[in-house]
């Protein structure tokens, strides 16, 4: 009998590859004057990364019996927008990393200019995505999702969030504005990634906003282990440069709360998301073990 972290791992590496078939079906190679792009695409989507918010809502659509074709394009679509946030938080003017996935970010390996242009592409690309008939056949269903991840990747969402951690380098920041701050940074486009599921499922609101729920504190908990790998783990295990925030100066649930408060804080919270899941009447188990994996993480 596999342990639950042996089940999770396997079901998490089946989604990995389904949405990569999917990314890389979406992302053919072109052959034309502008193939740069799409080799900076390519390199920047495919090839790694945990595939957590893809993972998240294929397990959330499969509780209303969605289509894997439609969830697998959802979450394509999804990714495609996580990994613009990452090509452009890599460039000089933001976080300034060499490393991503453990190779060079995507600046390193083509340029800034071509790094700004991949990033744009892969945002667009997914609201396209998202809007094909492909994706689902209810209109309304595919305008839901549109404006859905709008509101998550925007200017409420997580590119407000990135402003804000800007501000934090040069601005001392609270507790409560930090907590904001990641909210919206990296919790935002994790609650969306959850929600999707139910907005192709055609969930009812009770459902839909259990699994809101469960992603908000799945989000903040994911941060602040991000935090605490940034200041106590390694390039080699993370895969990423670390120790950047402080060096930036920039004040975190660490800084603030000490590295024992964190983690427990992160625990609290992961066994929060979980009990959202009790309307689901057990059917939600991978999604109650990613709440522990996000916090037992060590990349």
């Amino acid at each position: 009998m596999p342990s639950i972290s042996d089940e999770l791992k396997t079901a998490m590496a089946d989604a990995a590859a389904d949405v990569e078939k999917v990314m890389a079906l979406l992302l053919p190679d072109k052959g034309l004057a502008e193939q740069r792009l799409f080799d900076a695409m390519r390199y920047g989507a495919l090839g790694g990364g945990k595939r957590l918010r893809p993972f998240l809502l294929i397990s959330a659509a499969r509780l209303f019996g969605v289509a894997e074709k439609s969830s697998c394009r959802t979450a394509a679509a999804i990714e495609f927008v996580h990994c613009y946030s990452l090509i452009h938080d890599d460039l000089p003017a933001m976080d300034n990393s060499d490393l991503r996935r453990a190779r060079p970010t995507v600046h390193k390996a083509f340029d800034d200019a071509t790094a700004v242009l991949a990033g744009d592409a892969l945002l667009t690309y997914a609201f396209e995505i998202l809007a094909d008939p492909q994706t689902h056949e209810d209109p309304n269903v595919r305008c839901n999702l549109v404006a859905a991840l709008a509101r998550a990747a925007g200017a409420n969402g997580m590119v407000g969030g990135q402003m804000l951690d800007l501000v934090a380098e040069t601005s001392p920041l609270d507790i409560g504005a930090i907590t904001r701050l990641q909210r919206m940074k990296t919790g935002e486009l994790i609650a969306f990634s959850c929600e999707a599921g139910a907005i192709l499922g055609k969930a009812a609101p009770p459902q839909r906003h259990a699994l809101r729920a469960y992603a908000h504190d799945l989000g903040l908990a994911f941060q602040i282990i991000d935090d605490l790998l940034d200041a106590e783990s390694s390039e080699e295990k993370t895969g990423k440069s670390v120790g950047r925030d402080e060096q930036a100066g920039k004040a975190t649930f660490v800084s603030i709360l000490g590295a024992g408060r964190a983690r427990a804080q992160a625990n609290l919270l992961a066994q929060q998301a979980a009990r959202h899941l009790n309307i689901f009447d057990g059917r939600a188990r991978h999604l109650e073990q990613v709440a522990r994996f996000v916090v037992e993480r060590e990349f």
